[in-house]
């Protein structure tokens, strides 16, 4: 039975959320860090797990499930400049000013470039766009060329730059993940124009229209506040960034593919990403958490997603509000996900005895 639509127009309650907090001002804007982890954490302890799966091949009824994914964009650009213009003129400080930013950069993270993941898996022309217009906005357009055609190839092996490593701790993982890729969706693009006798700087590299959203971005953020606009501007977009790679980083910890031989893995399955389902978080989430079946079945969109118990695919124990947060902490999260990993092992690859190779690669990035 297909979920119905309302309960996932929930992400766009955080936007009423962060005007109260900017009206009220100084620590009132950490009610929106309360929102997101807090009130969502112990919404998802509360309510029995969402397990209840829709026909995968009926897509008939989704307008509604679709819209909340379409109004988004003007609604987080709204949202982005809006306040951006009211931390240049009514910030009280500083401070605040910062803090606002930071706390559209949750929403911008939190909703937006998960909105933009949904979007640029479409198969239209105009869907991606949208997705792309959200990414952008937080100088991050070139996730959606790794994401598509990297990330999606290469999950759980070791030339997935997204793929985090087992005991790889996330101030490792970060820095790591900003450069890495870059390069290989970059790589990636060069590959398909070169199929096509087109040079890397083709100007058909989507990287060219990434920089020219980006810049568009800037500049009108410096027309609002000069460079102390284009600084907070910045903040939001780093916040939102921090956002992704905490998620990307929890979805595939230490898990990879069975290698081959000769560079080759097998298929992927639903066993190769974490799954989540806890209600809330899902409902705020448009079911990210459901990221195994994401994975096996990319091109489902968010209602459409199914989900696996513990037979099936490795479960977190909390939803990603909270994983976000420990993955901050790299002890807390290696006491919590390092037995879940050998238990995983044990049950889908009892066979292999030598994890070594699959930890590290001389050169994750493909080429």
């Amino acid at each position: 039975m297909l979920a119905p639509a309302l309960p996932f127009w929930l992400s766009l309650s955080i936007v009423p959320v962060i005007a109260l907090g900017a009206y009220l001002g100084g620590w009132w804007l950490l009610l929106v860090t309360a929102y997101n982890i807090v009130i969502f954490t112990l919404l998802d302890s509360l309510t029995p797990h969402e397990t209840t799966n829709a026909d995968p091949n009926d897509d008939s009824s989704l307008f509604w499930h679709k819209l909340v994914t379409w109004v988004w964009p003007p609604m987080q650009f709204v949202l982005v400049f809006g306040g951006l213009w009211w931390a240049v003129t009514h910030a009280g400080s500083t401070a605040e000013a910062i803090g606002l930013m930071a706390a559209i950069g949750v929403a911008t993270g939190a909703v937006g470039i998960n909105f933009s993941h949904e979007l640029i898996h479409q198969r239209n022309r105009w869907e991606p766009r949208l997705g792309e217009f959200l990414l952008t906005m937080v100088l991050y357009g070139h996730f959606r060329s790794e994401h598509i055609l990297v990330h999606h190839r290469y999950v759980a092996t070791p030339r997935d730059p997204v793929t985090a490593r087992y005991n790889e701790g996330f101030h490792r993982f970060f820095p790591r993940v900003l450069w890495q890729q870059v390069v290989s969706g970059f790589r990636a693009e060069a590959d398909l124009l070169k199929r096509k006798n087109l040079p890397a700087w083709s100007l058909k590299n989507p990287y060219w229209r990434y920089a020219v959203q980006s810049g568009a971005f800037l500049l009108l953020a410096a027309l609002i506040g000069g460079w102390w606009g284009v600084a907070l501007f910045a903040v939001q977009a780093f916040i939102a960034i921090l956002h992704l790679e905490m998620t990307n980083y929890i979805e595939h910890y230490g898990l990879t593919r069975r290698h081959l031989g000769e560079g080759k893995y097998e298929h992927v399955r639903p066993h190769h990403s974490w799954n989540a389902n806890h209600r809330f978080s899902n409902w705020f989430l448009i079911n990210l958490q459901r990221h195994s079946d994401h994975h096996y079945k990319p091109d489902r969109r968010f209602p459409l997603l199914q989900s696996y118990d513990e037979s099936d695919a490795p479960q977190l124990p909390f939803g990603y509000p909270l994983m976000t947060i420990a993955a901050l902490c790299p002890p807390v999260f290696r006491r919590m996900m390092n037995p879940r990993v050998k238990e995983w092992r044990q049950r889908f690859y009892p066979d292999i005895e030598d994890w070594s190779s699959y930890k590290t690669a001389s050169n994750p990035l493909p080429r």
